[in-house]
């Protein structure tokens, strides 16, 4: 469904783009096709739906050949808080982010990674992990997936406040 995906890119990413959205991502399955679209300052429903409605649908109408057999469910959203990243650019925009990621082979003893974005070369990236840190270059082809890892921490320190003080009915 790889080929399928990239043929979706290939009709939908100029449309999209002429609209003021990025393309993040496309993933097809059996009986889905989930566009990822994100802007500069973000995405909101409004822009979702019109992206759904008015520009992905059509053209995935257009070219049926590109979509599920039968029936399928288009999904338009936004990548999310924490979102993978699948393409050099989408690693070199989020150079000094914390990442998670999983390797097809071991590499340090383990498969499974989580550190800062250090560099984003045209063949891999260099990732800093562990204790003491150590950077090291895992290649494209090497990673089975990765996403950008949310820090909650600045939002968990601050507790909301409630009001527990009795209501007095209204008369």
């Amino acid at each position: 469904m790889a080929d399928t995906a990239e043929g979706i890119v290939s009709v939908v990413d100029p449309v999209l783009s002429s609209a003021g959205l990025e393309l993040w991502d496309v993933e097809v399955t059996h009986d889905t096709v989930r566009v990822l679209v994100d802007r500069s300052g973000g995405v909101d429903l409004d822009s979702l739906s019109q992206a759904a409605g008015t520009l992905v649908a059509p053209l995935l109408d257009a070219h049926p050949e590109l979509t599920p057999p039968g029936r399928y469910h288009l999904e338009v959203s936004s990548p999310g808080i924490e979102r993978k990243l699948r393409r050099p650019e989408h690693f070199a925009r989020y150079v000094g982010a914390e990442i998670s990621l999983k390797t097809r082979v071991e590499i340090l003893g383990g498969r499974r990674h989580r550190g800062v974005l250090i560099e984003a070369q045209p063949t891999g990236i260099v990732l800093e992990m562990g204790e003491p840190p150590t950077q090291t270059l895992v290649e494209y082809d090497s990673i089975d997936w990765a996403r950008t890892v949310a820090s909650w921490n600045s939002t968990l320190k601050q507790k909301p406040t409630v009001n527990n003080e009795p209501k007095e009915a209204a008369l």
